[in-house]
């Protein structure tokens, strides 16, 4: 049996998807000591993915959707409590109310939170949440159980497009407001994002683009509308802020962590970083809240919001917390994920931001059923399907073997090469959404500082 070699108490903040895999790895790969799992959340983990599409649509209760355990992992699960700190030199966590919880190694896979609206008067309002939990989800379900008047969605990006998608399922108005030029543009770039505006309106989405939602109007504690910074006025009972993720990292402050906005630095390995970039070796990270190096991508730090990732990043996670040094594996996996939206079913392998040209290998935006393949500096960086996920294995061997781009005709279902366009991802600075994938590094070609010599 593989990884038995560093017994001892292990402590998970975060009993989510990532924490529970993690768990289970760790007992499938021959630890025996003490294993503990501290949650915020009061309930066991979930499957957050059904919340934005099953559950909005009425297929399933929000309080019925479950994580299938892989295995009994024989851990003392804290539940409902907040870590509040983590004490490097003496190795505890810190919990509200003021209890230690002593570790020999630690997995930190806190992910991420839904980003509030900015204005908590208005944020207060009878009919404005966000989505992110289970009970998020049940509180929307009912809003709209209740026949709203519209639906006002504030940021396209997945999240947003999957319920406005949702409500159109439902036969609701719905408006939605994104800054940037598209939905989905942060993700997928131009072309694909001027393929699902398409989409959206074609499916009577009322989808406003290029502006932002300035205030929320209420009236004896409800909502009752938006003002827009194009002057526009949207009357509606329920808004749903879906303006990107907040990664949970400031229980980490003062640690001694590389932990920031960003999320928590660790090596491909996933051990923490130390606040000077020293790598340690009883701290772990995974998950959303991970940022890793990836050598695909330029080793720059990749930040995902995939589940894919979360499961494979906490399997090699665990790995490494009971593996000493070359019995240790790197986290490689090709990121992936999917969508499903308007009766299509959108899949992605690699990562498109990481791009400057795309080019439709297959199928077309008219077929709703199409291939676009990424690249970058000519070579083959990621590759998204629309209802055509059987091609994504092959793309995904291109990305490994960082194959030529564009494609050669010859794998393609063209007879004459398609011409690549640039891939227009744009600065996620100019998004209501925010990314999910955040790629942040340092580019060779790139100089981020200048040299200014003093006169003397």
């Amino acid at each position: 049996m593989p990884g038995t070699d560093r017994p001892g108490r292990i402590v998970v903040v975060g009993a989510s998807l990532a924490g529970l895999r993690a768990a289970e790895a760790l007992r499938d790969n021959g630890f025996t000591g003490e294993l503990t799992l501290v949650g915020e959340e009061d309930r066991p983990p979930y499957d957050r993915p059904p919340l934005s599409k099953a559950v909005l649509l009425g297929r399933v209760r929000a309080a019925d959707v479950t994580l299938p355990a892989r295995r009994a992992v024989d851990a003392r699960w804290r539940l409902g409590v907040r870590a509040e700190g983590v004490d490097l030199t003496h190795r505890t966590v810190l919990l509200a109310g003021g209890e230690r919880l002593p570790y020999d190694r630690l997995l930190i896979a806190t992910g991420t939170r839904a980003r509030p609206w900015p204005h908590p008067g208005e944020a207060a309002l009878h009919g404005v949440l966000a989505l992110r939990t289970a009970a998020d989800a049940a509180l929307l379900s009912g809003l709209l159980d209740a026949g709203p008047r519209r639906v006002l969605v504030i940021g396209a990006g997945f999240t947003g497009s999957e319920i406005a998608s949702a409500c159109r399922g439902r036969g609701l108005d719905v408006t939605v407001v994104e800054r940037g030029p598209a939905p989905l543009v942060g993700a997928l770039g131009g072309t694909l994002g001027a393929f699902a505006a398409a989409l959206q309106r074609a499916h009577g989405v009322d989808l406003r683009c290029g502006v932002t939602v300035t205030s929320l109007q209420g009236r004896d504690g409800r909502l009752v509308g938006a003002e827009l910074s194009d002057g526009g006025r949207i009357e509606a009972d329920v808004a749903v802020v879906c303006l990107g993720a907040v990664r949970n990292t400031e229980w980490l402050d003062g640690s001694g962590l590389a932990a920031g906005p960003r999320g928590l630095a660790c090596d491909a390995g996933c051990r923490a970083f130390d606040m000077y970039g020293i790598v340690t070796d009883d701290v772990f990270v995974a998950g959303d809240v991970a940022r890793f190096p990836h050598p695909l991508f330029e080793y720059q730090l990749l930040s995902l919001e995939h589940w894919g990732n979360a499961v494979a990043q906490a399997e090699v996670a665990a790995h490494n917390m009971i593996s000493e040094g070359p019995r240790r594996r790197p986290h490689l996996a090709v990121p992936a994920f999917w969508s499903s939206q308007f009766g299509l079913n959108i899949k992605s392998v690699g990562v498109p931001t990481f791009s400057d040209r795309v080019v439709i290998a297959q199928g077309s935006p008219a077929e709703r059923r199409l291939v676009a393949v990424y690249g970058y500096r000519g070579r083959v960086t990621a590759a998204v399907s629309v209802n055509r996920a059987k091609s994504l294995e092959y793309y995904e061997r291109l990305i490994e073997s960082a194959a030529p781009f564009p494609p050669d005709p010859a794998t393609t279902d063209r007879t004459v090469a398609p011409t690549p366009v640039p891939s227009d991802v744009p600065d996620p600075r100019q998004l209501s959404h925010g990314p999910t994938v955040a790629l942040t590094g340092h580019l060779p070609d790139r100089r981020g500082l200048a040299l200014v010599r003093r006169e003397s």
